[in-house]
């Protein structure tokens, strides 16, 4: 029996780099650097045609050696080594030429990013995948979660979507489905609430994944998942459906390393490189 999954993205013979998207991933900060190479690499091995990482100019050394399929982005820091609102501008201009966007992942926190990324979030029309510290910005603005000028992802872990939504983190856990369908529908997003069997939802129709093991339970791990929905997004999947199939996708990829690695032994970047195995699985699956 096939998989209950949304139809993989099209990849025609006479393709090119610009037929499977550009991705922007905005993201990290000093001693961050792996979040935004992660996300980079989630976004590159979920098909884009073309990567952008954007980041603190201080750490685009480390992220441009990590990776040279990588285009980087260099940004206005702090004295912290974090984005600055001054930032915001290069951002912009960046994004007004990509087809998907991830932010978050290794931000930190300060006044100036909360500025940011209430700014982005409101007003960038373009699918976006809002993870991490983007997420812990938002949660003091709750007013602007349901004012966004396109189409959102937001992928909290349960300690995150307590802070987004003032609940206890028992009381989410207690009743995942209902709790994610609640603040989709409420803020017109949707929602990946991260866990065993992680909670994907538009507040309309609810899916639980069924890929994933405990090793998955490691630093890194979230920052790839939200390269990879945006890739899909720069690719021209729905929301929900990019949320969807990247869920199982990262989940099955953790369960191709673990099955070599073991689940103690699997690490964030094991994921990027059965990323792939998990792609022709899944083809041949459906």
């Amino acid at each position: 029996m096939g998989l209950d999954l949304p139809s993989l993205p099209e990849r025609p013979h006479d393709a090119h780099k610009g037929t499977f998207g550009r991705v922007a991933v905005v993201a990290g900060s000093r001693g961050m650097s792996g979040a935004a190479t992660l996300a980079g690499l989630g976004a590159l091995r979920g098909g884009a045609g073309l990567v952008y990482v954007c980041v603190p100019e201080g750490i685009l050394p480390i992220v441009a050696g990590f990776e040279p399929s990588f285009l980087t982005v260099p940004l206005a820091e702090d004295s912290e080594g974090r984005l600055t609102a001054a930032a915001c501008g290069a951002i912009e201009e960046k994004l007004a030429d990509m087809d998907a966007a991830a932010v978050g992942p290794g931000w930190g926190q300060s006044q100036e990013i909360r500025e940011l990324t209430e700014r982005l979030y409101k007003e960038s029309s373009l699918p976006m995948v809002v993870d991490a510290d983007a997420l812990n910005a938002l949660a003091t603005a709750p007013a602007a979660l349901a004012d966004h000028a396109g189409p959102r992802v937001v992928t909290p872990h349960p300690g995150e979507f307590a802070k987004l939504t003032g609940r206890e983190i028992a009381e989410i856990q207690s009743n995942r489905e209902q709790s994610a369908a609640e603040f989709a529908a409420a803020n017109r997003v949707v929602v990946l609430l991260k866990g065993a069997g992680t909670v994907v939802t538009d507040g309309r129709d609810t899916f639980v994944n069924s890929s994933g093991n405990s090793g998955m339970g490691t630093g890194g791990t979230g920052d790839v998942l939200t390269g990879l929905i945006a890739a899909l997004l720069a690719q021209g999947m729905s929301a929900v459906d990019a949320a969807r199939l990247g869920a199982y996708l990262h989940g099955l990829a953790g369960d191709l390393a673990a099955a070599v690695h073991s689940e103690p032994g699997l690490i964030a970047s094991d994921l990027p490189r059965y990323l792939g195995m998990a792609w022709i699985r899944t083809a041949t699956e459906r």
